[in-house]
């Protein structure tokens, strides 16, 4: 006859909502380093296979404005700054949502979304009819509620109520 299993014991899927928000979390971290390193390196003639890279993941993505992206080193990000806002952001999300237990609702993820993505979609939609011009700094810090709500939204979507991540 089996016993109780032990307080020690920990089941796989238990484990897998931790794994899973450390391993996205990881990600977007790496991430967002090589986006502030990739033009640093390139400036120095460092890494050109990586910097290639890093570039071309982000041509896939972004627009790679110059007049719409920050520059280090005097070389352009490979991501825009509304872009660079969403990724430095989300990371953020992420390692902040992963220190709670609470899961979310799906209305209160949509509801999280749609309100973060309100100042995005508004200076998006202003700068399409020609009624505001908004600099790289405008566009990033627009961008940033809306990364740390997925990020957030990310993580909380992994746990089950009561989860502690």
């Amino acid at each position: 006859m089996r016993g109780a299993p032990s307080p020690h014991h920990v089941e796989i899927q238990d484990l897998t909502p931790r794994i899973v928000t450390a391993a996205l979390t990881g990600v977007a971290v790496v991430w967002v380093t090589l986006l502030l390193a990739t033009p640093v390196a390139l400036s120095r003639g460092r890494l050109p296979a990586l910097t290639l890279a890093v570039y071309r993941a982000g041509s896939l993505i972004c627009h790679q404005r110059p007049e719409r992206s920050f520059h280090l080193s005097s070389v352009q990000l490979p991501v825009c700054a509304r872009c660079f806002g969403l990724y430095l952001s989300g990371a953020f999300g992420l390692v902040a949502a992963s220190r709670s237990r609470r899961a979310l609702s799906g209305r209160a993820a949509r509801t999280l979304l749609a309100l973060a993505a309100v100042p995005i979609a508004s200076t998006v939609t202003l700068e399409w009819v020609g009624v505001l011009a908004t600099t790289n700094v405008q566009r990033l810090a627009t961008s940033l509620p809306l990364g740390v709500a997925a990020g957030v939204v990310i993580v909380r979507s992994l746990a089950r109520p009561g989860d502690a991540l």
